[in-house]
């Protein structure tokens, strides 16, 4: 079993129903959120109608045992250094927050789980990307 970090658009494809990341978690030993993620998934929660419902949701989620936060330190922001001048030598820079995930990722040694095809940029991380069909507009 591995140790897998979620990122903002996992997480939200699990509370759809998602059977790809219900599958992945099962077959996960741990599963962490960073802070970076949970701050932008309460975010995420006020610009909705049911903001208290999504927040007693998130706190079920982590009343299972194998979920954990993950906090920024010092490590953290010289990975988060290492990424960002690796992308921009590539010329593939990514959201700043993203960075951080990516760097959370990297620190802890987690499989990413993304549904965000710009974390492939990032070699450093093992990252599991999931194919979401988009609906035509």
């Amino acid at each position: 079993m591995r140790k897998v970090l979620l990122d903002t658009s996992a997480y939200s494809m699990l509370m759809r129903g998602s059977n790809k990341v219900a599958d992945l978690l099962d077959a996960a030993e741990d599963v962490y959120l960073p802070v970076v993620v949970i701050g932008e998934l309460l975010a995420g929660f006020k610009k909705g109608s049911a903001e208290q419902r999504n927040i007693a949701i998130l706190g079920r989620f982590f009343e299972t045992p194998s979920v954990n936060a993950l906090l920024l330190d010092e490590d953290t922001a010289s990975f988060y250094a290492t990424i960002a001048d690796y992308l921009r030598r590539q010329g593939t820079p990514i959201p700043t927050n993203d960075l951080w995930i990516a760097a959370c990722a990297m620190q802890h040694g987690l499989a990413l789980i993304t549904t965000d095809r710009h974390f492939l940029h990032i070699p450093q991380v093992v990252t599991t990307f999931i194919e979401v069909a988009r609906s035509p507009n």
